[in-house]
């Protein structure tokens, strides 16, 4: 992974934690072209009742809107956390390119567990296991404590324990 990739990736832990200090999740996603230049970024704000409204979803869709397919096949997700199944099938379906993410869904699930926090209402599977093909990396190692923290820090805080 380049230093370039890796600060994509550090924006991304700074974008969950965004989500975190609004009160939401923490989750934060950067689309990136070919080219390298930022062209969207996104967090979790399912705080506002939509549980759509994850920031890989809500990549998904814009670049829908504003690529070509060519565009969205050559460019590059960056993401705090592993995309869901729901969130795997937008990318899959609107044709993006690689996935590169710090924390991986089996990571989250283990850190559910030992924070009591019952599972989500859906399966949490493999991007690869949504998207058969698609060219994911991940986790990226010694970023995913630093999310770890931050979802320790929000079901903590939903619990009322911080």
């Amino acid at each position: 992974m380049h230093d370039s990739e890796l600060q994509h990736l550090h924006r991304c832990v700074e974008l969950a934690t965004e989500a975190l200090e609004a009160g939401d999740e923490p989750f934060g996603s950067v689309l990136v072209g070919a080219d390298g230049t930022v062209l969207a970024e996104a967090h979790n704000r399912v705080i506002s009742g939509d549980q759509i409204r994850h920031p890989e979803f809500e990549l998904a869709r814009w670049a829908a809107a504003n690529m070509t397919a060519e565009e969205r096949a050559a460019a590059t997700v960056f993401t705090s956390g592993e995309h869901c199944p729901m969130c795997a099938a937008a990318h899959g379906w609107v044709g993006l390119g690689r996935i590169v993410y710090v924390s991986s869904s089996e990571q989250l699930a283990a850190w559910l567990a030992e924070l009591d926090v019952s599972p989500p209402p859906v399966r949490m599977l493999r991007i690869q296991e949504i998207i058969p093909g698609a060219v994911v990396e991940g986790p990226a190692a010694g970023l995913a404590e630093d999310v770890r923290e931050l979802h320790r820090r929000f079901y903590l805080k939903r619990a009322g324990r911080e």
